[in-house]
């Protein structure tokens, strides 16, 4: 019949087709942000921050991963009046869908959490949410 070679081939090129098929139809929701971090903003605040952001997907339901980090390249936002803003830090969070995006909003957690956020940037953020397909 089929050589060991073959069904082995076989059954890797189906968990890989099977794998990639299951990422492509993600229904999750990412709401990203990128903002200005503060110039004084201590070492401290930044791990107190960071501290804060990890601990979101723990005490969240709905919320499953966070990003975040400096930007690969600096963003430059234009506000009414023509001032420019650089946004260098970003943070993405991986959410079940809408309604995990509404709890966290709401969320005791989150209250706790912008604390330590508005300590690092500059107020006003760029913010985004997309939708999986």
């Amino acid at each position: 019949m089929f050589s060991r070679w073959t069904r082995l081939t076989t059954l890797v090129v189906g968990v890989s087709l099977f794998c990639s098929v299951g990422l492509a139809g993600e229904k999750k929701l990412m709401h990203c942000f990128t903002f200005t971090p503060v110039d004084d903003a201590t070492d401290a605040d930044w791990e107190a921050f960071q501290e804060a952001t990890d601990e979101l997907p723990s005490k969240i339901d709905g919320l499953n991963k966070v990003w975040l980090g400096k930007l690969r390249r600096t963003q430059t936002i234009y506000g009414k009046t023509g001032e420019a803003k650089e946004r260098k830090n970003g943070v993405c969070m991986e959410m079940d869908d809408e309604a995990a995006l509404e709890t966290y909003a709401d969320h005791v957690a989150h209250r706790k959490w912008e604390k330590a956020y508005f300590k690092v940037r500059q107020r006003g953020t760029s913010t985004y949410d997309i939708l999986g397909q």
